[in-house]
């Protein structure tokens, strides 16, 4: 028996309630990181953390908890990532706006990008080989 492959079949139809039931838990999630932030500024105004990444860090609570993904939430994602590339316009007409200073710090900057993410490969291959090695000596 051969298996038959998914390519050809349009995804199932998901109602508008299943959307915006999606779209609800995205937006609740980054509320409630924002409101979680805020309520750290207010106890130790050094505090700085990111709100949306607060959100994120709680809708991925979130879908640990459930262990399962909602079809809404699902579709809203993929709905999002497709479009993706519209969110970046305001960035690209940021570097526009402020090309001269770009100019002047760029090749800092970019030496700092650089430096940071050797660094970063690093750290992590060294991490991995680290725990590869312990792994192997507590199998034997």
């Amino acid at each position: 028996m051969t298996a038959k492959s998914d390519e050809g079949k349009a995804p199932p139809r998901i109602s508008p309630a299943t959307l915006l039931t999606g779209f609800a838990v995205l937006i609740a999630c980054q509320l409630a990181g924002e409101t979680l932030v805020s309520v750290g500024r207010l106890v130790a105004p050094s505090f700085v953390f990111p709100g949306p990444v607060a959100g994120m860090l709680l809708l991925l609570a979130f879908l640990g908890w459930r262990r399962r993904l909602h079809a809404g939430l699902d579709a809203t994602a993929t709905g999002l990532i497709g479009i993706l590339s519209l969110l970046f316009v305001p960035s690209a007409v940021g570097i526009v706006q402020y090309g001269g200073l770009i100019l002047e710090w760029g090749p800092p900057l970019l030496l700092a990008l650089v430096v940071s993410t050797l660094l970063t490969l690093l750290v992590t291959v060294g991490t991995y080989l680290a725990l590869a090695r312990l792994s192997n000596g507590a199998k034997q």
